[in-house]
């Protein structure tokens, strides 16, 4: 592992303020984008035969606890085989959305050039078509991460999950709201892209989504049809319990993801970043905003592959390309980073993150004037750009 020492005209940390945020100088942030360039290069440069088994594996049991699930579902009418069924029918879809879906569509696997596991080519089980996810998840929020007025995925158009956001009487549902979006999250992935509150508010017109519209009718329309009609006719007299088997799958898949993305970013002390404050960024500059807007969670080696290793969403969102398996193994380095620098490495078990997110979600629905704030950067970064303002 890798650790580069601080030098003594060049502390780890600048300043820390009688309310507790640390100042990180642009020599200290650049040095850390330079020190990631270089685990980025080392962990490139090993990509290989290791990574080709794993992802195969993965594929393999996905494939078969689909053909387990589909074919426990055709016994429906016993009990114990119907909850069996269930159980490895949600286990594919995870597998399905998290691990390979999400991750392949990312790019991490274009390097093998393996056509099944192309980014450009890959669909996945759910109804949000490829091309607008990529759109909505790969491009706006893996670029503008926790930028207000960029990315979407601050309170998704719907919620209010952070201080920042400006409270109005809509926001008192918010814990209803958040509680839908669980229940259904693979439609509001799909509608993502429309930023449907832009066409309530008059800021986009539905001439503007017709493209994304019939897309997303083509994609939900193939879904719809293998789920809840083809597959239930195929079960013959077990129509009704296959349907409901499918139905309950893809909610334990919703309630999954929806719980995993969530911690990935809304867990107390996460910040998020004007677009003030982050015009002209550099890569350095890019690197730590990813660090303090993104949260992991621990646990075992199978809940990571079950989260897609989204439980490692910090070193995912430096390397977003790289294979997610790798996540595990740098996730000390990007840590120990961190402590060197001062920085915050948010992380925690899932009960805690999660349980931080539900108590902001119901916290942030109340008027500020009922609730304490506790808003304010926990790290405060003087950009490249700043400091060159204020030399000049």
């Amino acid at each position: 592992m890798t650790i580069i020492e601080p030098t003594a005209t060049q502390p780890a940390v600048l300043a820390e303020t009688a309310d507790g945020p640390l100042v990180l100088g642009p020599e200290q942030v650049e040095e850390i984008g330079r020190l990631l360039d270089e685990l980025r290069d080392r962990l490139t440069a090993d990509l290989g035969q290791r990574d080709r088994e794993y992802i195969y594996s993965i594929i393999k049991a996905q494939r078969g606890f689909e053909l387990a699930g589909r074919g426990l579902l055709f016994l429906g009418f016993l009990p114990p085989c119907w909850l069996a069924g269930v159980a490895a029918l949600s286990i594919s879809k995870i597998l399905d959305n998290m691990e390979i879906g999400h991750n392949v569509m990312h790019g991490q696997y274009d390097w093998m050039r393996e056509p099944g596991l192309n980014s450009r080519v890959f669909e996945w089980d759910t109804v949000c078509p490829a091309d607008q996810w990529k759109h909505s998840h790969n491009f706006v929020h893996h670029t503008y991460t926790n930028i207000h007025g960029r990315d979407r995925d601050i309170g998704y158009g719907i919620l209010r999950i952070d201080e920042s956001q400006e409270w109005k009487p809509y926001y008192l549902g918010n814990p209803l709201y958040a509680f839908a979006l669980m229940m259904l999250f693979e439609w509001g992935v799909m509608l993502h892209d429309l930023e449907f509150d832009n066409i309530v508010r008059g800021e986009r017109s539905w001439g503007d989504v017709k493209r994304l519209l019939r897309g997303q009718f083509r994609k939900a329309g193939k879904q719809v049809l293998k789920d809840y009609v083809v597959f239930p006719l195929l079960s013959g007299p077990m129509f009704v319990s296959t349907l409901a088997g499918n139905v309950a799958a893809n909610l334990v898949r919703n309630v999954w993801a929806y719980t995993i993305i969530f911690c990935g970013h809304f867990p107390s002390g996460v910040q998020t970043f004007t677009e003030e404050e982050t015009a002209d960024e550099t890569r350095g500059e890019w690197y730590v905003r990813q660090m303090l807007g993104s949260a992991n969670i621990t646990g075992s080696r199978l809940f990571h592959i079950f989260s897609g290793n989204l439980s490692h969403q910090i070193e995912h969102h430096l390397f977003p390309d790289l294979p997610a398996n790798r996540y595990p193994e740098i996730a000390p380095e990007v840590r120990a980073l961190c402590e060197k620098y001062g920085l915050p490495y948010h992380t925690g078990p899932l009960r805690k993150q999660i349980g931080e997110v539900w108590g902001k979600i119901f916290r942030l629905a109340l008027p500020p004037s009922l609730v304490p704030s506790k808003s304010g950067p926990g790290v405060i970064v003087r950009r490249k750009r700043e400091s060159s303002e204020a030399d000049g």
